[in-house]
């Protein structure tokens, strides 16, 4: 997993609450388990019509926004069934931060784990945000991790809270599979002391 521990990017604002897992990927791309290849169906049926034209005034479809690598969005973001596919769309089309005023649990946990930052700002302050996204391409939003703090494009700084463990899964790119990996050597060596006292297991 990447190491996320500052980002300067450009942030798209999408002003909508309850925007569920399904709008974030819609069911009929779960078929896959690849972590790749999602991105171009993020917000499928927001971004696309029936003939699979490009609907010019969605957020992510206009050209200030193709890039945004932060996504300043709305109350309950990610509510709906646990599909972890969401955050694996998010980070596929190239986005590495989510600020909202809050998350369902669920997909909360679930950017951690894929190497994204979901940042919990009271609504006053994610509305300063959503007006800082609103500039275009531009207005670049920084996030510092270690810090705990985002900053606006005009230097306004907002302080957010986040989890010591998932601080320094996230600042180190540490996933279960890397959290595991670490204990590889005490693994192994219980493991040789559990043949040598059983050799029969």
């Amino acid at each position: 997993m990447d190491k996320f521990e500052t980002l300067t990017g450009i942030a798209a604002p999408m002003p909508l609450i309850n925007v569920d897992t399904d709008m974030i990927i819609p069911k009929q791309f779960l078929k896959t388990i690849k972590r790749s290849g999602l991105g171009v169906n993020l917000f499928d049926e927001m971004r696309y019509d029936d003939d699979r034209n490009e609907i010019a005034d969605f957020v992510l479809n206009k050209p200030q926004y193709r890039e945004a690598e932060i996504l300043v969005a709305g109350d309950n973001f990610g509510c709906g069934s646990s599909r972890e596919h969401a955050p694996w769309a998010i980070k596929d089309f190239g986005i590495r931060c989510v600020i909202a005023p809050s998350y369902a649990d669920i997909f909360y946990n679930n950017c951690f784990k894929n190497g994204i930052l979901p940042i919990v700002l009271p609504q006053e302050q994610v509305d300063v945000l959503m007006k800082d996204a609103e500039k275009g391409a531009n207005a670049r939003m920084s996030i510092d991790l270690e810090a705990q703090t985002v900053t606006t494009s005009d230097g306004e700084v907002f302080s957010f809270e986040v989890d010591n463990f998932k601080k320094h899964c996230l600042m180190n790119g540490l996933d279960d599979i890397g959290l595991t990996m670490e204990k590889v050597a005490s693994v192994k060596a219980f493991e040789a002391k559990a043949g040598a006292e059983r050799p029969w297991v």
